[in-house]
């Protein structure tokens, strides 16, 4: 990559930052700019309303990667350790956010999601691939380009 920098939202103060792309690319997690916390522990982030999603979602230049999912739904839960595996992989290359659809029915509905688990990569702010079902690890790493 070259001397160019990627943006990327902190969960925990919503500060967007921004990082050498190939320091990204290396592995390396920056601390937030403005709070001092780490944007990337390696642990996929709960959506807990419309405005972090989309925060995330429209300031991040990183690949985002989404895992609608409910509770109830048996196949989600066998897919959950598989998508934190590929969380703890693929940060800082990529963002992984949870959206529990049955809490944010509106964010599912927008989305035209059907069946769960579905997994949506927003690059830029835009859909980019989405794909239904569960799916491993490396299966979810190479959606997300990482």
């Amino acid at each position: 990559m070259n001397d160019a920098s990627l943006t990327f939202v902190c969960p925990e103060c919503g500060a967007v930052n921004r990082a050498p792309a190939a320091r990204l690319a290396a592995g390396e997690k920056p601390a937030c700019g403005k709070c001092g916390g780490k944007p990337f522990s390696g642990v996929a982030i709960e959506v807990e309303n419309e405005a972090d999603f989309d925060r995330h979602v429209s300031r991040s230049q990183i690949p985002v990667v989404v895992d609608f999912w409910a509770e109830w739904c048996g196949p989600c839960r066998a897919m959950a350790p598989q998508f934190a595996v590929a969380a703890r992989a693929g940060e800082p290359r990529a963002r992984f956010l949870k959206v529990d659809t049955e809490a944010l029915p509106n964010l599912a509905a927008r989305y035209g999601i059907r069946s769960i688990p579905t997994l949506i990569v927003f690059r830029d702010g835009r859909e980019a691939e989405r794909r239904s079902g569960v799916m491993d690890a490396a299966a979810i790493q190479r959606l997300a380009g990482v």
